[in-house]
């Protein structure tokens, strides 16, 4: 797509109505984690709306993973903000929010009060197999603009294999950066390298400077809403990775540490976090309610999505300019094709729980067939997969 298909931002009320029902769809439609996110929101913006190129989303989405917080929501922020202005990143990161704030509270709700969570299994038979589609059509996409010389191929297949013998992400995502770096200035003029210095390296520096800072952030206290504020800004201040990477944060701090919650009170509350729609932060808000009510989950959603808005506004303007220098442009075509290793891998692991017999493949097929030949919305496959999953489950399938 060129730059000329793409529509014009717009600024106004009517930009931010499209930016509010947009995400809110997206937040109650979003099942699957940052990878189907991710790939939805490509589908909405870049396909049918036209809002971004696709080099221009990649260099967002590139963007987002080289600062803490949950990388999605981060996308959304992203993407409210270049259709909408400052107005327009409030408006996205909310709406997207806020479907799986509502929802996971419910859950919270009715777990306080007859001890055990909603059923989820007949939904999640059905949605899993249709994430798969969306996901592999929108790496396929997305690839073939990412993927512009062998050495970025090569890169991208160094990060897939790294990535699925458990390497850091975060460590993927920087060698591939640095290994990009490296070959380009390898057929420039020599020290031409030396003379720029680009944003790229502050982005990249600021995520491990940060992560530094988690261990001693917070001291023991007993529990009160101020604490719960401040322990869940400094874990979307400072955590990368998956969401099983904060169950592990999560555990260390509210568990052993702390004693807020217990053992199985963390894990019912971050299954609600994977199998609501929504970003899976939003796990947050099951535990704030637990331990502070109504206004302990405002407080703990608030706390924990906070950073991300201040990480985008701050980090926004710096992404146009990486393209304006080699280095950080270098780095950025690296980050980029990690960027989909790393989706592409969590596909495959995802896939390997979804596609369990024959109905799921089936459907998973249909789906690959609908987006491909007929562009029908992600979202409606997604509602479509969730009816299938229940009929399927009910009947016994």
């Amino acid at each position: 797509m060129s730059d000329e298909a793409r529509e014009q931002p717009r600024h106004g009320a009517h930009g931010l109505v499209e930016v509010a029902l947009l995400f809110l769809r997206l937040g109650f439609t979003g099942f699957g984690g940052p990878a189907a996110h991710i790939a939805m929101m490509e589908d909405e913006v870049v396909r049918r709306r036209r809002w971004l190129t696709r080099e221009e989303f990649l260099d967002l989405l590139g963007a987002t993973n080289l600062i803490p917080g949950p990388n999605s929501t981060e996308l959304a922020i992203h993407l409210g903000h270049r259709r909408g202005g400052w107005p327009g990143l409030l408006v996205a990161g909310v709406c997207f929010i806020l479907p799986a704030m509502l929802i996971t509270l419910a859950a919270a709700w009715a777990y306080a009060r007859f001890g055990s969570l909603p059923s989820a299994e007949g939904v999640l038979y059905g949605v899993k197999p249709v994430i798969i589609a969306v996901v592999l059509q929108a790496l396929w996409g997305l690839g073939r603009v990412a993927v512009k010389t062998r050495a970025l191929a090569a890169v991208g297949v160094a990060a897939v294999i790294a990535s699925a013998l458990g390497v850091n992400e975060l460590l993927v995502l920087f060698c591939a950066g640095v290994l990009m770096a490296l070959w380009r200035g390898g057929t420039r003029v020599a020290g031409a390298g030396q003379k720029q210095q680009g944003p790229g390296q502050m982005m990249l520096g600021l995520p491990l400077a940060l992560q530094g800072l988690a261990a001693g952030a917070a001291g023991v206290v007993p529990f009160s809403l101020g604490g719960l504020f401040l322990f869940f800004v400094k874990v979307g201040a400072v955590l990368f990775g998956s969401g099983y990477v904060l169950l592990a944060f999560l555990r260390a701090d509210l568990v052993e540490r702390l004693g807020w919650l217990t053992q199985a009170q963390l894990l019912d509350a971050v299954a609600v976090g994977q199998v609501t729609p929504g970003p899976v932060f939003t796990t947050a808000t099951f535990i704030g309610y637990l331990l502070g009510g109504s206004v302990g989950a405002v407080v703990a959603t608030v706390g924990i999505f906070l950073p991300a808005f201040f990480f985008v506004a701050v980090s926004g303007p710096l992404v146009p300019r990486l393209r304006r220098s080699w280095v950080a442009g270098a780095v950025l075509d690296g980050v980029n094709v990690a960027s989909l290793a790393l989706m592409a891998v969590v596909t495959w692991q995802l896939g390997r729980s979804a596609l369990v017999d024959a109905w799921t493949v089936g459907l998973a097929l249909l789906s690959a067939a609908l987006l491909l030949r007929f562009r029908l919305n992600s979202a409606w496959l997604v509602l479509g997969g969730a009816l299938t999953g229940l009929l399927l489950w009910t009947a016994g399938a």
